[in-house]
């Protein structure tokens, strides 16, 4: 098992159990078997370290921003479980109640959230349907990552979750001038975390969100 902390040094930056590990492994095979059908990462990503660094790890460092005090946590649009199903993983371990809900349109990669939820025993909602199109909601926390840009993702936020905990956003290379021209249209109470996968990136805990 130690095989996997020489293999991805960066796993030991989370702090996460060995049976995580375990997960994230399977739930790596599983990507790389349903890729040969259709597009869960592209073809060009398709290779396990990729997936691992890129995609697992990176989405497993929000964790310490998730508020497993609620009921519920929202996956925004989380495609192939990035970092909804992640995020569900480590509670899993962790003895947390919190269901992960997923928000995800396409009827392919919703049916494969459901059987990953499945084999690995996940207390997850799978929602095949548009979030915009969605009544309104609450939640714990929010997630997103490479969803949509920062002022849509707010947006949606504020329109459609009549309660939330907090909002937890991936940001880019570009992320710091993004943020900037938001704020001229948004009022913001957030804090931010350096990545741990990307010397570029950082994500964004924002705690309360009001238009200007």
């Amino acid at each position: 098992m130690d095989e996997i902390f020489i293999k991805y040094p960066l796993i030991k930056k989370l702090n996460v159990s060995r049976e995580t590990c375990l997960d994230f492994e399977k739930f790596t095979s599983m990507i790389l078997d349903k890729n040969k059908e259709i597009n869960i990462v592209s073809s060009k990503n398709a290779n396990k370290d990729i997936i691992m660094n890129r995609h697992i790890i990176d989405s497993a460092q929000i964790i310490d921003f998730v508020d497993f005090n609620y009921n519920t946590t929202c996956d925004l649009g989380t495609g192939g479980g990035f970092p909804g199903l992640v995020t569900a993983i480590v509670a899993k371990n962790m003895k947390k109640d919190t269901k992960i809900k997923l928000f995800e349109k396409s009827y392919h990669k919703s049916s494969f959230l459901v059987e990953v939820s499945r084999k690995l025993n996940l207390n997850t909602e799978v929602i095949q349907e548009d979030i915009f199109k969605t009544p309104e909601l609450k939640s714990g926390t929010i997630m997103a990552r490479a969803f949509k840009p920062l002022p849509v993702v707010l947006d949606l936020v504020h329109k459609k979750f009549l309660t939330y905990k907090n909002l937890i956003i991936f940001m880019g290379k570009t992320g710091k001038k993004i943020l900037e021209k938001t704020l001229i249209n948004w009022e913001l109470e957030f804090e931010e975390k350096k990545s741990i996968s990307s010397e570029d990136s950082f994500l964004l805990n924002i705690k309360k969100i009001k238009k200007k």
